[in-house]
């Protein structure tokens, strides 16, 4: 990583300071009324509720009839931004969504993610049109790129008739509101995408307490796209399934708080059961945001677990990276995999 892409933690705390002071970030928000807090989405004059609720996870509710009570739950209770993808759970986890947010779909912002993995265009249009029928709606407020996770992906999706043309083309369209990519494996392939100076108005990636560690996007995504006005999506703030909490890292409420921290518009997590949203609502409401020096005691805490990727497996195996890549960069299967 070049030294004009690496920003100091002194940089990273001045842009943080500067863009709290404009009423963008946790750091400049308190919460005395019991509702989750609202930020801006970037530049994009979207705001967000501070909690949004993670699409994979709910394709793996027990059923659609609990997947729409979460979703009416969440709703009730001020989370407004709803995250998916295209390939989750094969479709179903847009198709539950779609279902459940039928007369309610104006109370949210809604994103899903195109899974083309390098193939062109028409491949992502097509997607979005089969997005749009499960979802239930006419058009989606972000439509981000899903899993920019290997090294080659940004030469792909910026190679002609790629799918950086296919976000263009959608905007014009009237399809889509605003566009960004996603990607949970280095900062580098983020850093790369956005050396590309294409508009992107959200960026997502895993923010959590052991991140500074090892391949930090806190230290060296985020900064960047605060400077540029982008609106940073946070997710995996415990473990992409746990890893933090089941270890006893940091208590979930522990990594949920020091996520929301962070200068970002919203933190996404994965909410499979009423149980589970019922919990990450309760941080939410009363969210207070740590302080720094509550923040650095948390990272020194987590220093050995954080130093060499083993509970964010998402960094270092191939446990979190989607099928549909695997097959389109000729990756072995997960079955395929040496144990």
């Amino acid at each position: 990583m070049s030294g004009k892409d690496c920003f100091t933690r002194r940089e990273f705390l001045e842009t943080a300071t500067t863009l709290a002071i404009a009423g963008g970030t946790a750091t400049a928000q308190t919460n005395s009324n019991d509702q989750i807090p609202q930020r801006p989405l970037g530049r994009t004059g979207l705001k967000v509720s501070a909690l949004g609720l993670g699409g994979y996870h709910l394709g793996s509710a027990r059923d659609s009839n609990e997947a729409r009570r979460i979703v009416d739950l969440a709703i009730d209770s001020g989370v407004t931004f709803f995250d998916n993808a295209w390939e989750y759970h094969e479709g179903a986890s847009e198709e539950w969504m779609g279902a459940a947010l039928e007369g309610k779909r104006n109370r949210v912002v809604l994103m899903t993610k195109v899974c083309t993995h390098g193939r062109d265009k028409q491949t992502a249009m097509r997607m979005l049109e089969e997005s749009l029928k499960r979802l239930r709606t006419d058009h989606l407020d972000v439509w981000q790129i899903h899993e920019v996770i290997y090294h080659n992906d940004p030469d792909m999706i910026f190679k002609p008739n790629g799918a950086a043309e296919a976000l263009t083309l959608a905007k014009q369209q009237g399809k889509v509101r605003f566009v960004g990519f996603t990607g949970h494996k280095d900062p580098e392939i983020h850093l790369k995408m956005l050396s590309h100076e294409f508009p992107f108005d959200t960026v997502q990636m895993p923010l959590n307490c052991l991140d500074t560690g090892f391949r930090s996007f806190e230290q060296h995504v985020l900064p960047e796209l605060n400077r540029r006005g982008i609106a940073a999506l946070g997710m995996k703030s415990m473990g992409g399934s746990g890893e933090i909490v089941r270890h006893g890292v940091a208590t979930a409420e522990e990594a949920l708080r020091y996520a929301m921290s962070l200068p970002v518009a919203v933190t996404i997590s994965g909410m499979e059961s009423i149980d589970v949203l019922k919990q990450n609502l309760e941080v939410a409401r009363k969210f207070q945001p740590l302080s720094e020096s509550q923040m650095k005691s948390l990272r020194d805490r987590c220093r050995l677990h954080g130093s060499d990727g083993r509970f964010e497996l998402f960094k270092t195996t191939k446990k979190y990276d989607g099928d549909l890549g695997r097959e389109q960069h000729e990756f072995p299967t997960l079955a395929e995999l040496p144990l």
